[in-house]
């Protein structure tokens, strides 16, 4: 079964000449900033020493709950290529507001640093931080959406192909904080997007409706499918693991419904189907070789997974370098 998402709603998204104070979800910056990020991110990347100290004398503070490999260090090495000094705050073991309420943590924070990047289980408590502090706040990811990762993904679809004009994403298996981000990143730049997941594990229906809204202005075409033949004709196809962190609980019943949704090379040929070229294959990471997605296809030639992990650093200095004027 496959529907295509229609519904428009009001949504909340920045004016196209004004950044919004934070980086909470994709949908806080217009389609506009958006493009804007993707071409401040290639400059970043192919001329790292004109940004070279652009944020001398500035400090960030990285809060993290749950752990992490790419997200840690692509924030504080692309920081401090920046200039910036870095402190990293190893939260795992107490959740952010059990020992303080938000609001303390957060005013506390805004007198000693210039940037709060934070990793965390809810969203809401996210939210809260950005709502007490007066510094940027910027979410490394939270159980809605992963915003830096999905502006990364895009950013190297557009490497991969030169321009992100004309293309489709099909995003594959749980339909979950990347693929809430995926879909409003698509959405905002144009991009067709088809998610294909099994009953029950389909994207959050207010981040569909927020992605319609915007598709609207942008021409995108936002489908949600049950059918793994709905990625035919697709440019990209994206995955993530079937078990996020904080679901184990839930592995046995994700696993015996996931088994349909896996990426092979049999996926891929059908979504190669009618192209130029065959699609490229592309993952957040970690991955689970065998589960999601067989090693044939996420270590083939296709495959963009390490392209994705290089490009966070490039997009998120973008990021950061827009939220301080420093563009």
């Amino acid at each position: 079964m496959t529907t295509t998402v229609h519904e428009v709603v009001d949504v909340k998204t920045a004016q196209a000449d004004k950044l919004p104070a934070d980086l909470l979800g994709v949908g806080d910056f217009s389609p506009a900033q958006i493009a804007k990020v993707m071409d401040l991110a290639a400059s970043v990347k192919a001329n790292p020493g004109a940004y070279s100290g652009k944020l001398a004398g500035k400090s960030a503070v990285l809060i993290f709950e749950k752990p992490s490999l790419r997200t840690r260090m692509s924030f504080e090495i692309g920081l401090a290529k920046l200039g910036a000094t870095v402190v990293f705050h190893d939260h795992s073991a107490q959740r952010i507001g059990q020992r303080e309420i938000v609001k303390d943590y957060a005013k506390n924070l805004e007198r000693w640093v210039d940037l709060i990047v934070a990793r965390t289980f809810s969203h809401d408590v996210l939210a809260e931080m950005a709502a007490w502090s007066r510094v940027p706040v910027v979410n490394a990811l939270s159980d809605l959406e992963h915003p830096c990762q999905a502006l990364a993904d895009l950013f190297t679809l557009r490497e991969a192909y030169g321009s992100l004009e004309g293309l489709k994403l099909a995003y594959v298996g749980d339909g979950n904080n990347v693929a809430h981000s995926l879909v409003l990143a698509c959405a905002s730049l144009g991009v067709d997007v088809t998610v294909v997941t099994p009953t029950g594990f389909e994207p959050q229906f207010a981040v569909l409706k927020q992605a319609a809204a915007i598709a609207k202005g942008t021409g995108s075409k936002v489908t949600v499918s049950r059918d793994p033949k709905a990625i035919r004709g697709h440019h990209a196809v994206y995955t993530d693991t079937w078990v996020s962190m904080g679901q184990d609980h839930q592995r046995a019943q994700r696993e015996s419904v996931m088994g349909a949704y896996r990426v092979s090379e049999k996926l891929m040929a059908l979504a190669s189907e009618g192209l130029d070229e065959a699609a490229v294959f592309m993952h957040c990471l970690p991955a689970h070789r065998g589960e999601e997605v067989t090693a044939g296809v996420i270590d083939g030639d296709r495959s963009l997974i390490y392209d994705q992990a290089e490009n966070r650093l490039h997009v998120q200095n973008a990021v950061m370098l827009m939220l301080f004027g420093m563009d």
